[in-house]
């Protein structure tokens, strides 16, 4: 192993993080306990990206199998989220609920056409009116097709298990809030909560930020995309995330304190069986 790929697995070892959840929601605007989370197990195998930059990744389930190295990266605390005071979400009928910052608002939208009955779609949006993630529910399950030639090289830089109700099977792991990139001109990245395996061998044509939910209740989804792909240049990339290397991306989930915010969200969701 080179000594660059040597200090970039140092450096994931920084960034890569397991889930411990705050306690509890702020009405006051007191500050609650710093919140971290670290990946329970994880080897970081190290494919270029462009002028051979080393990239992360993880041996994770999600990331499916890597073959182009190996290096241990061990877990250590990554940003803590920063806002002060936490509020609780739920919808009307309680099949749903999370905790989001006081700040940030939680609305109830219409579901897209071909959603199960009973289907919510809930948008959760910063102050100025960005949306950071959405929930929905009751989407049915599919399952597309992958042409070897349209496959590209996919990197799970961040992964945190969480319980929540899901159809286990074939091509499925446990729930795990996730932060993925694929690769394609940049570097494409997208968090959301998963329990779809994303490719065999580290490759994949999309990776789908999708929970397959219990027999009869449809599949949910809970982030900034539900399905994440390398996009063209002339395609709009918002609202995933676009880098110029890997290591942008580990810096992105390693100190970004709005990440942070949103992962503690995530890791905060409850669903109704």
């Amino acid at each position: 192993m080179t000594g660059k790929a040597t200090m970039f697995g140092m450096r994931m070892a920084a960034v890569l993080m397991v889930g411990a959840l705050a306690a509890g929601c702020s009405s006051q605007g007191k500050a609650e306990p710093a919140w971290t989370a670290q990946p329970d197990t994880s080897t970081a195998a190290a494919p270029s990206g462009p002028g051979g930059t080393p990239g992360p990744t993880s041996s994770d389930p999600a990331a499916g199998s890597t073959t182009a190295g190996s290096a241990t990266a061990s877990a250590s605390p990554g940003p803590a989220a920063t806002a002060s005071a936490w509020k609780s979400f739920s919808d009307p009928g309680k099949t749903v609920s999370f905790e989001l910052p006081e700040e940030w608002i939680a609305q109830s939208v219409t579901p897209e056409e071909g959603t199960l009955a009973g289907a919510l779609k809930i948008e959760v949006k910063k102050q100025d009116g960005a949306v950071v993630a959405t929930l929905r529910t009751g989407l049915p399950p599919s399952a597309p097709g992958c042409e070897e030639s349209a496959r590209r090289s996919y990197t799970v830089v961040s992964s945190v298990p969480v319980e929540l109700p899901a159809l286990a099977g074939e091509g499925t792991i446990t729930p795990h809030v996730v932060f993925r990139v694929i690769q394609g001109y940049r570097y494409f990245g997208s968090y959301g909560i998963t329990n779809i395996v994303g490719g065999a061998d580290g490759q994949a044509c999309e990776l789908r930020n999708v929970v397959r939910g219990p027999a009869g209740k449809g599949d949910y989804s809970f982030g900034d995309l539900p399905v994440l792909k390398a996009f063209a240049p002339d395609e709009k990339v918002a609202p995933a995330k676009a880098f110029d290397t890997l290591d942008q991306a580990a810096k992105y989930v390693g100190e970004n304190a709005e990440f942070a915010n949103v992962q503690r969200m995530l890791m905060s969701l409850e669903i109704k069986n």
